[in-house]
């Protein structure tokens, strides 16, 4: 059966977007409260890592089954409730003096986060229209400022009233509460009218999970790329370089926030030109850029850095898309997919990459990632991929 497909709505999808903001504040949040946790509890940095990595399981790897649960039945109650448990559960963990149940709280707030993306990803898409990518971004650059809001609303907070006023962070979700009563009927409306069995787009089911697998892939190589970089930056510049954090600093800053407008902009663009097409040439150009990151300096750097960014970023909300236009009955399963589990697998990649820098040197592990946008582009060219409609 053919998906029915709304028109563009901005209105819903810039609620929809504030959920994911506030949402993803208080994922954002944790790294910066972690050192006040560690002192607070005298806790080792082994235990005080291991808080980020529970809470990162619960948030990005469990993923998928929340979008199973919700392609099983219509299930918008999610998007309200995976806002609030995600703040509650962080904004308690001032107030307790035991590592255990910090740990339960960190992955109460994760599971949060894990249920509120699939619906919201999956919400989303029912009212992009045929604008399917350039919907889903404004969705997500919701999630991009969050990430980036997170901390500094954490951190003022600590600063000026103190650790044990944390807990007023959970008051943002009641915004996204009130905002999300105004969209609250078309929701449940176009939900109901979206809860229909629907086939594999492009072809068969099982060349929907060949391309599906391969899609999922891709972004991993494209994530360990941008982690690695992240990581690795830092560790390059101040250790093997001799320069100092706050310049190591800034040229992650200038990836990401190339990535944050390619995240638009490169949406648009794959709306028109065509989805797999643009991210064959999204893998390309990030594969011929990657050296010249090694070969520039000063405020050429950050130029390419922010232009690589740009471009290898650009693709998330696509790649999203792409997923869901493969498995349109499981959009749930596709979302889930996409942002949980390819992109914390590929997150697990960083690790590989700090074992190759004990053993040969951080310059060696950051040049080795040269590998992965050239392993994506492969993947991205096997993809059997329909073509979209555009507007």
């Amino acid at each position: 059966m053919k998906e029915t497909q709304t028109n563009f709505n901005l209105k819903i999808l810039l609620i929809l977007s504030l959920g994911h903001l506030i949402t993803d504040i208080y994922q954002g949040a944790l790294p910066a409260i972690l050192p006040f946790l560690k002192t607070k509890l005298s806790i080792s940095y082994a235990l005080t890592g291991a808080i980020m990595m529970s809470a990162n399981v619960a948030s990005s790897v469990v993923q998928p089954l929340f979008g199973y649960w919700s392609d099983k039945k219509a299930k918008a109650f999610l998007l309200p409730l995976g806002c609030v448990i995600a703040g509650v559960g962080l904004s308690l963990v001032p107030l307790t003096v035991h590592y255990s149940l910090v740990l339960v709280l960190v992955v109460i707030s994760g599971l949060g986060v894990a249920s509120f993306h699939p619906e919201g990803y999956k919400t989303a898409r029912f009212f992009t229209g045929d604008k399917m990518a350039t919907g889903m971004s404004v969705f997500s650059v919701g999630g991009n400022l969050g990430f980036a809001l997170g901390p500094i609303i954490a951190i003022y907070l600590i600063m000026h009233l103190g650790f044990n006023y944390l807990p007023l962070i959970a008051l943002l979700s009641i915004i996204f509460l009130f905002f999300l009563m105004f969209a609250w009927k078309p929701i449940e409306q176009v939900k109901a009218v979206h809860a229909l069995p629907k086939t594999a787009a492009g072809g068969s089911q099982q060349g929907a999970y060949v391309a599906l697998f391969l899609l999922i892939g891709t972004v991993v190589m494209r994530s360990w790329t941008q982690l690695g970089l992240m990581a690795y930056i830092p560790f390059y510049y101040i250790d093997h370089v001799g320069g100092d954090a706050l310049y190591a600093g800034k040229l992650v800053s200038a990836l990401l926030l190339g990535g944050a407008v390619g995240t638009i902009g490169g949406s648009l663009i794959a709306d028109r030109c065509g989805h797999k097409l643009y991210l064959i040439i999204s893998m390309a150009i990030s594969s011929i850029m990657f050296p010249l990151i090694f070969m520039t300096s000063g405020v050429v750097l950050f130029l390419v850095l922010g232009v690589f960014g740009m471009i290898l970023i650009s693709t998330f909300t696509v790649t999203i898309v792409m997923a869901q236009q493969l498995l349109p009955g499981n959009l749930g399963i596709a979302s889930g997919l996409m942002v949980g589990f390819a992109i914390g697998t590929g997150g697990l990649g960083v690790t590989l990459l700090g074992i190759l820098a004990d053993h040969y040197g951080v310059a060696t592990a950051l040049e080795s990632i040269v590998v992965l946008p050239v392993a994506g582009l492969v993947l991205a060219l096997l993809i059997k991929y329909p073509s979209p409609q555009v507007a």
